[in-house]
């Protein structure tokens, strides 16, 4: 991790971006922390939800964020090791994690060459953001990886909260810990500060599955009259037992925590620090700008012969990745109090060098992809009596270069993603809205190379690259916000047409990386709906559900798409009382196909949780209790390539408790 903390330490005066819509210029103690410019607000004519601070320290437990989004709409999640630490992924609408854009105060968290964001990299996370903001579907422009199937918006602590300091533990089932501390300075002549740091370790609901992972978020400002500048500096370091294949469902009936897996590690080291500022020209215009830089270390064992069902012997391969990604960001806003203009670019370049090896032949490859990506957006919305008007356009080049023994030449990719919408304020507290949008999106390297982590050439040497054109989508969003004081209603439509989508197939390459194919037609649609009723000052329920009817067209033949189950159910009941808090919640999740050929499932289930608070004082004690009726339930599958059914099963009845003191 020292690799890391060089280049911060040398970059510690700089910037971030938060704005409020009112302030006084000549008032420190006005320029609030500033808002992303990317992020939607009440009128703006998308899907979207925003998660807070408070209700994510609620039921923090160390696990991976997967688990904490899986709880809205159209999210379903899955974890290689069973239980919620280590390696874990979730879809939206269907849709795999690499066509999700990622971003921290609108800096892509997004490898760009494989377009994955890995939350294991930067254990404990979700402890250090002060909101999230989800939005599915193509949303409004954001930086780094095209926002394809949706977006996850993190934003960094809110320093200007008042002092406090806070230590927490945790422990709980498969000897599961989290320990961490927490400081924040508050606001002090213009100046604030905030550290984190956390330790995590699991020995994993399965068999060799452990996760031993630690990381620190380091974030610092500056608050001036007319401008603000923030640092963030946020390093991870994991070291996972793998588990990274499935296991047939008769070796799962005789014992639970089998794992396919055969004595196979990584260590991966992540650091990324940002650079941001924002600075007020005046009451109506400002100029806000970053720059970011992200190092990445790391390798993964895999056993090839366990992999094809052989018997496991000294030979075991190995693949090594270190990478730089260095990126910038401007953008200048334009807001009086019917009309809003932002104009912004943004662009970065990225090596990532690539070391294949095997135990006992030594290295056997080594190969570099390169990545460029160069974006500008500018956006409008503009308000006349209870109607507000929305255009968004995105102009994004991105391209590759390979350096290997397999000559390749450099692939380009333009883009042009225009989006439009309107809201209609129907009453005081009710929002209609439609919005139609458009995005491309190029394809992976993994994707180019099918599934290769060195490129094959065919008998004459010419590159063997598997998928090469982009694929594009057509938006439409249609809903419903509504806002009172004992209700907070979303619901909304929506239809995606695909052309030319990369969808996984289900199946898996020689080096446990999942492969890909490409579609003729595809669509999804369906419905989504967040609820959250205040029966009582103690009693409150939350809904989060969805229904999603997708289909594939491919040579005239009609199929659903892999994992993508129709109905999602979150039910939430919280009951207070003095210092207590009781909440039980419920999840439905129906069937999914693994197999293109739509013969092979991963089963519907039922699931059970429940979590009991005490607050006293400066402790907190909680108690969660996962997976209560301890049911069996898969929550990933694929088809092999000798048509054994694997399957991912999730850990039975466990549980956490924690205390947290802060002072």
């Amino acid at each position: 991790m020292t690799k890391c903390f060089i280049p911060l330490l040398m970059l510690l005066i700089s910037r971030q971006n938060y704005a409020q819509d009112t302030f006084k210029i000549d008032s420190t103690y006005n320029l609030n922390e500033v808002i992303i410019t990317y992020q939607a607000d009440r009128n703006t004519p998308f899907t979207f939800q925003n998660i807070h601070s408070k209700e994510l320290k609620t039921k923090l437990t160390g696990q991976e964020p997967s688990f904490l989004l899986s709880e809205t709409p159209s999210i379903t999640v899955y974890s290689d090791a069973g239980n919620t630490q280590g390696y874990s992924y979730f879809r939206m609408r269907g849709i795999d994690q690499t066509r999700i854009n990622i971003t921290l105060d609108g800096v892509p968290l997004n490898e760009p060459e494989d377009q994955g964001a890995y939350f294991s990299n930067y254990p404990d996370i979700f402890n250090s953001v002060s909101k999230i903001q989800i939005q599915r579907g193509v949303g409004t422009s954001k930086n780094g990886v095209a926002s394809y199937g949706g977006s996850v918006q993190l934003f960094s602590p809110d320093l200007k909260i008042p002092a406090k300091t806070t230590f927490g533990f945790n422990y709980g089932s498969f000897n599961s810990l989290r320990a961490f501390a927490e400081f924040n300075s508050g606001l002090k002549n213009k100046k604030a500060v905030y550290i984190r740091a956390s330790k995590i370790y699991s020995d994993g609901y399965k068999y060799n599955s452990s996760n031993n992972s630690q990381s620190v978020f380091v974030s610092s400002g500056l608050f001036l009259n007319k401008s603000t500048w923030k640092i963030n500096l946020l390093a991870g370091h994991q070291a996972n037992q793998l588990a990274c294949l499935g296991v047939s469902d008769s070796l799962i009936s005789i014992d639970r925590k089998t794992n396919a897996d055969s004595n196979e590690n990584d260590h991966f080291t992540q650091c990324l620090v940002q650079l941001q500022n924002k600075w007020w020209l005046d009451l109506n215009s400002s100029i806000q700008s970053g720059i970011y830089y992200t190092y990445l270390n790391g390798n993964y064992d895999f056993d090839l012969n366990n992999y094809l069902g052989l018997p496991s012997t000294e030979e075991l391969n190995n693949y090594a990745f270190r990478s730089n990604l260095l990126g910038f960001f401007s953008n200048y806003t334009f807001s009086k109090t019917k009309f809003s203009w932002t104009t912004g670019i943004h662009g970065n370049v990225y090596e990532r060098q690539h070391t294949g090896s095997e135990k006992t032949l030594g290295k056997l490859y080594q190969n570099t992809g390169y990545r460029k990506e160069l974006s500008a957006f500018t956006k409008i919305d503009y308000t006349i009596n209870q109607i507000t008007f929305f255009a968004d356009i995105q102009c994004r080049y991105s391209s590759f270069d390979y350096k290997g023994t397999v000559p390749l030449n450099k692939m380009d990719w333009f883009f042009i993603n225009p989006k439009t919408g309107i809201s209609v304020e129907a009453k005081p507290n009710t929002l209609f809205y439609y919005s139609i949008g458009s995005t491309g999106r190029e394809p992976t390297r993994n994707d180019l190379f099918g599934g290769n982590d060195d490129l094959l050439a065919d008998s004459l040497g010419n590159a063997i690259l598997s998928i090469k054109t982009p694929e594009h989508v057509i938006n439409h969003e249609l809903g419903v916000r509504h806002q009172s004081r004992k209700t907070n209603f979303n619901l909304n439509f929506y239809y995606m047409d695909f052309k030319n989508e990369i969808i996984l197939d289900g199946k898996f390459g020689p080096n446990g990386l999942a492969l890909t194919n490409k579609v003729e037609q595809s669509f999804r649609t369906g419905i989504e709906l967040c609820v959250s009723f205040k029966i009582s000052e103690n009693f409150t329920l939350i809904n989060n559900s969805s229904f999603n009817y997708s289909r594939i067209k491919e040579q005239k033949v009609d199929f659903t798409p892999i994992l993508t189950p129709p109905v999602i159910i979150n039910q939430e009941a919280l009951y207070f009382f003095k210092r207590f808090t009781f909440g039980l919640s419920a999840r439905y999740q129906d069937k999914s196909f693994i197999d293109f050929a739509n013969t092979s499932t991963v089963k519907s289930y039922f699931l059970l949780n429940g979590r009991v608070v005490y607050d006293m004082k400066r402790f907190q004690f909680s108690v969660s209790v996962y997976n209560i009726t301890n049911s069996t339930y898969y929550t990933n599958g694929y088809v092999d390539f000798d048509e054994t059914k694997k399957y991912f099963v999730q850990a039975p009845t466990n549980f956490n408790a924690s205390i947290k003191y802060s002072f």
